[in-house]
């Protein structure tokens, strides 16, 4: 599966995985849904022990502040707008409620699949209030800004982002002590390009793009061992066929036209100065929080929930005390458990 260029170009991706014999190493894989595919795929299996993956914050839903739950819940509730969301955010635990008890007292939540159905929603009821509420990283933020434009050309004054986009380049370095090598998101350097992972390895940042198939995961797995082995920083873009130097353009316009940095809080990291997303002022009748004057909402995790030490790598989900007994998919306690993305989510399913 994948041949490997150089000296290991006669073995597969497979076999120099599963022959490595070098150093011990430990891998992040930042995107959720590489996780889960590594898990489905038996990928792990293969790993000698001294090749750890550990997962990272890469699921935007997991990364979402309890605070961000409590400001929606707020909005629910006490403004009475009508909440559109995508569906892993409505099980999430706020400090008391989510939105699904929210739901269960009266207030309106929608699941949406796109920002584009929060705004066409807004533009067929505009009697209601419509808040959607835009998470994600670089992959997700150009469809939300889409979806403020679009709003502003049909006149609408009914329609608002509470806004916890958030950008990847920061976290990865608040977290280059966690691993050794980072397995970077296909999908988001699709959007960004791979700039920025050339100047992380200057900076002493290994790391690898990676796609999603069995052979695209194996071969960047592989790629990585053998590059670590040489005792460098490094960074390899193993996903060519879609992850251009660089990225898309358009995307990276439309971003900047309609947001502007921010410092943001990730569950788990705490805040990551210029990490976050928001609306520049000139679209800020947009902004659900300035709209509504939100008031500042410090929201408090449950103490028994490991989730902010599995998005940075400090404990595998089945070191947390509630994993797989009070906290499963259907009765989660912390974000990692909801998301499909989630590392505890992919755990549970999968096993360790």
């Amino acid at each position: 599966m994948g041949d490997i260029n150089g000296e290991n170009k006669k073995k597969t991706a497979r076999e120099i995985i599963e022959n490595y014999n070098g150093p011990k190493v430990r891998i992040m894989e930042v995107c959720g849904t590489h996780t889960h595919e590594i898990f489905r795929l038996g990928i792990r299996k293969l790993l000698p022990p001294q090749v750890e993956l550990i997962s990272g914050p890469g699921c935007p839903v997991c990364v979402t502040p309890v605070g961000f739950i409590d400001e929606a819940v707020y909005l629910a509730l006490e403004k009475k707008a009508t909440i559109c969301t995508f569906g892993d955010l409505v099980r999430v635990p706020g400090t008391k409620k989510s939105l699904a008890d929210a739901r269960a007292e009266g207030a309106k939540i929608r699941i949406v699949y796109s920002p584009a159905d929060a705004e066409k929603y807004a533009a067929e009821h505009p009697e209601e209030q419509v808040v959607f509420l835009s998470v994600g990283f670089e992959t997700t933020t150009p469809a939300g800004c889409l979806s403020v434009k679009k709003a502003r050309e049909d006149g609408l004054t009914n329609y608002s982002l509470l806004v916890a986009n958030k950008t990847m380049p920061q976290a990865y370095q608040a977290l280059k002590g966690s691993a050794d090598v980072f397995l970077y998101p296909g999908h988001v350097n699709a959007i960004t390009g791979t700039k920025l992972c050339e100047q992380l390895a200057e900076d002493g940042v290994s790391g690898v793009v990676a796609g999603f198939t069995a052979k695209e995961l194996l071969t960047a797995l592989a790629v990585a061992l053998v590059r670590f082995q040489e005792g460098k920083p490094f960074f390899v873009n193993c996903y060519p066929r879609v992850v251009k130097e660089e990225g898309s353009p358009e995307a990276q316009k439309l971003m900047e036209e309609l947001m502007e940095p921010c410092d943001s809080e990730w569950r788990g990291l705490g805040v990551i100065p210029g990490s976050g997303l928001v609306l520049k002022k000139e679209w800020e009748n947009f902004d659900a929080r300035k709209k509504y004057a939100v008031p500042p909402i410090q929201g408090k995790p449950n103490p028994a929930c490991r989730c902010g030490d599995v998005l940075q790598g400090k404990c595998k989900p089945s070191d947390c005390k509630v994993f797989g007994k009070v906290c499963t998919p259907q009765h989660p306690v912390g974000a990692c458990m909801v998301s499909n993305e989630g590392a505890c989510s992919a755990y549970f399913m999968y096993g360790n």
